[in-house]
């Protein structure tokens, strides 16, 4: 949570944009020096608002807004460190979101373990009108993870984040091997 910060001097102290005449005056001066006090901490984020935006340099409690922000964040549990990786993979996922890349992409941000992403997949044409379709005639998506160790995966977890990076129409299976 953002609030005034002790000891933070304003860059630009607002008594000197007074007139000469009130610059001496106690009351003015006082008033001055209240919003100085309340204004240097937004001037400070200002200045350094493009360090926010960046997932690297962001304070932990702007990670969510900017997940949320750029479409991402389908996990709200997620700590610093992997809401991080998940904000730097977000080009990447958001340039081809729907696509098995985009898919693995988010879950290995997510939970930090390989992810094998495999889909029906592709466009499905004949030559001879009516004639047979080939390929697979459902669509699909499997996910597959082998966490080290036998750890845990929380599939609820895991099943937020798949939606939020599939296709609303395609189906979506998940098999995790210990």
């Amino acid at each position: 949570m953002r609030g005034t910060i002790d000891g933070l001097l304003s860059p630009h102290p607002l008594v000197e944009t007074l007139p000469a005449m009130l610059r001496d005056d106690p009351f003015a001066r006082s008033l001055c020096a209240g919003f100085d006090e309340l204004l240097a901490p937004v001037i400070l984020d200002l200045d350094t608002f493009v360090g926010h935006l960046d997932p690297a340099t962001a304070p932990d409690d702007m990670l969510v807004w900017l997940a949320q922000w750029l479409g991402l964040g389908g996990d709200q549990e997620l700590g610093p460190v992997p809401r991080r990786r998940e904000l730097q993979q977000a080009g990447t996922v958001n340039a081809t979101r729907g696509t098995r890349r985009s898919i693995q992409l988010a879950v290995e941000s997510v939970f930090g373990v390989d992810a094998e992403v495999t889909e029906s997949g592709a466009a499905r044409w004949s030559p001879t009108p009516g004639g047979e379709l080939p390929g697979q005639a459902e669509t699909g998506v499997t996910v597959t993870l082998r966490p080290a160790g036998g750890a845990g995966i929380d599939l609820a977890r895991l099943e937020a984040v798949i939606r939020a990076v599939t296709p609303a129409h395609v189906p979506h299976a998940v098999v995790v091997q210990t």
